[in-house]
């Protein structure tokens, strides 16, 4: 017999004993290893089935694996077969979460926008660090600790790492001001900066206040009962709370807030969760401002401790919502910290209104995907522009103290709706809006500009009336043709308010900060004007007969120039 013949014949036996020796020695070795390594296989059979296999990998995989970024990658992994809001919080993050929450952090106290490639200091924060040290509004960063940061493009988030730090730590500051060609050099000892939750609080109309609050940290009911007395000293006696675009926080911020104006033994809210038996929180009958008439505006941006606000008036008959359906956030989550400094966020329970409702909308484990296109397909429905489009026929009702009817399912139903503002937005508008904050960027530039002129107003007012007078609309037109914004006179004409009051109020806020920009930008705002007109006609607290058919009195525009959603751009606080 040839030899190619006898290899045919001996190839198949050759590769299988190679096979079952292959096995045999694998087998061999992870036997051997198991026995070495019991406490392993007792832990596998435990439950700890993760830790088992991730030992595996660590012993036996081909390759070296780093271990801990392994496990920084897996664990995300597990918490997205979770509810939407149960996230794992790095380490690396975990700092700025607690800052969003607790309402500070440490820094040398201005904001600031990188105007071009030059970091450009818009504001300094009243008996902050920059202040002491001598910095003035429209400085120029030049260095930081002898590290030139001009000239070049940096990114922003680079540029707080640098100009944040521990607290007592110094920072050597190279500026040039506009009356001086030679770098002046500041030594800024880091401190506790603020970062205030209650935006801006003032008389909107005779005797009612009008108080936005953006998010619910550790100090925002302080910062919202200042804000109250600031109001009544001024002579208000009703309230519009602007709850728009408020996306939650710390939930005992809000049952603080609420309870200012619920009489003693109301029920704000409730909580209860599997492993939670549930939990009551009422008034304790102390608030300040039990007799005052309120409003609360809400938007599909109202979320978690905003809509137990909004739930805990509604309900009680405290008070009338208007604006638009809110989020829908109402699951409980609890911090757990862990050894390495990061943290887990896990829902422990949910969150239901004084009638029994439930804030949280339906949610499906694992599909964050489909959770997170709500909005959007509130969007495609109609929602944002009638509340026809809404089918509250399959929603479960619920009534509140005085027996209306309100609903369950998700999100707070507002008891006035107003549809989206879409008055003055076209095609152009919403290219100088969404093509890198043109609007904003020449609102920086033109007070840079002209810094001497507008910085000599007193007052936000004063200043208003001085740009009313000016060929603003003309210039920015000329100046969003020079970033590539062609001329459209039609549109232009059509959105030449919208533009306006854009432009003033950024102007506005550059040289008197919040308390300067929003009474310019919300002038015209129909959702406030609608509150000040229930407030005025004495209809504030809920009756049977004045909120039931105002639910879907309004219909959408004739024309919509797409999704649009207001766009604040806002300068970065270290």
């Amino acid at each position: 017999m040839s030899k190619d013949k006898k290899l045919i014949i001996w190839l198949p036996v050759i590769i299988s004993a190679s096979i079952a020796l292959g096995i045999f020695v694998g087998n061999y070795y992870l036997n051997l290893n198991s026995r070495n390594k019991g406490s392993n296989r007792s832990s596998y059979v435990s439950g700890n089935k993760i830790n088992y296999i991730l030992d595996i990998i660590n012993e036996q995989y081909v390759d070296t694996v780093n271990m801990p970024q392994l496990v920084e990658g897996t664990i995300p992994k597990i918490f997205s077969e979770l509810d939407p809001h149960s996230v794992y919080i790095s380490a690396e993050n975990a700092e700025s979460v607690k800052e969003e929450l607790e309402g500070s952090f440490s820094g040398i106290g201005v904001s600031f926008n990188m105007q071009t490639d030059t970091i450009l200091v818009i504001n300094v924060i009243p008996g902050g660090p920059s202040e002491k040290a001598g910095l003035l509004p429209f400085d120029r960063i030049i260095t930081i600790n002898d590290s030139v940061f001009s000239g070049r493009k940096t990114d922003q988030n680079q540029v707080m790492k640098n100009l944040r730090g521990t607290k007592n730590s110094t920072v050597k500051l190279g500026v040039l001001r506009h009356d001086n060609p030679e770098l002046i050099y500041f030594d800024v000892t880091r401190g506790d900066v603020p970062v205030y939750s209650v935006e801006v609080a003032y008389e909107v109309s005779k005797g009612i206040g009008f108080i936005k609050v953006s998010k619910f940290a550790r100090n925002t009911y302080n910062d919202f009962i200042t804000a109250i007395a600031k109001l009544k000293q001024e002579g208000c006696n009703s309230f519009i709370l602007d709850l728009r675009g408020n996306s939650g926080g710390i939930m005992e911020a809000a049952v603080n807030m609420v309870n200012e104006f619920m009489p003693q033994g109301k029920l704000i809210v409730y909580t209860e969760g599997k492993a939670y038996p549930r939990s009551d929180v009422y008034a304790n009958g102390t608030g300040t401002c039990m007799d005052n008439s309120l409003v609360i505006l809400t938007d599909e941006g109202s979320a978690s401790a905003s809509e137990i606000f909004a739930g805990a008036i509604q309900d009680n008959d405290r008070g009338m919502i208007i604006g638009r359906r809110t989020y829908g956030k109402g699951l409980v989550q609890s911090q757990i910290a862990l050894t390495d400094g990061s943290q887990l966020r896990l829902t422990i329970a949910r969150y239901y209104t004084p009638s029994g409702r439930s804030i949280q909308k339906e949610y499906e484990l694992g599909k964050t995907e489909d959770y997170d296109m709500d909005i959007y397909n509130r969007y495609i429905h109609g929602e944002f522009y009638s509340a026809d489009s809404i089918k509250m026929d399959n929603l479960p009702q619920f009534t509140t103290s005085i027996g209306r009817k309100v609903y369950g399912g998700g999100g707070i139903m507002p008891d006035i709706f107003i549809p989206s503002d879409t008055s003055g937005v076209t095609s152009y508008f919403n290219s100088v809006a969404r093509s890198s904050s043109i609007l904003y960027l020449y609102a920086l530039e033109y007070s840079d500009k002209n810094f001497d002129k507008l910085s000599s107003f007193k007052t936000y007012q004063d200043l208003y009336r001085y740009l009313e007078q000016q060929p603003l609309l003309s210039d920015f037109t000329d100046f969003a043709a020079t970033k590539g914004i062609k001329k459209r006179p039609a549109l232009i004409e059509i959105s030449a308010k919208l533009i306006e009051t854009h432009l003033m109020a950024y102007i506005s806020r550059n040289f008197f900060d919040e308390a300067g920009f929003y009474p310019v930008f919300y002038k015209d705002d129909v959702t406030i004007l609608r509150a000040i007109q229930v407030i005025k006609d004495g209809k504030s607290i809920p009756a049977l007969d004045n909120t039931e058919s105002a639910v879907n009195t309004r219909t959408a525009p004739a024309k919509i120039w797409g999704l649009y959603k207001e766009r604040v751009y806002t300068n970065q606080i270290v």
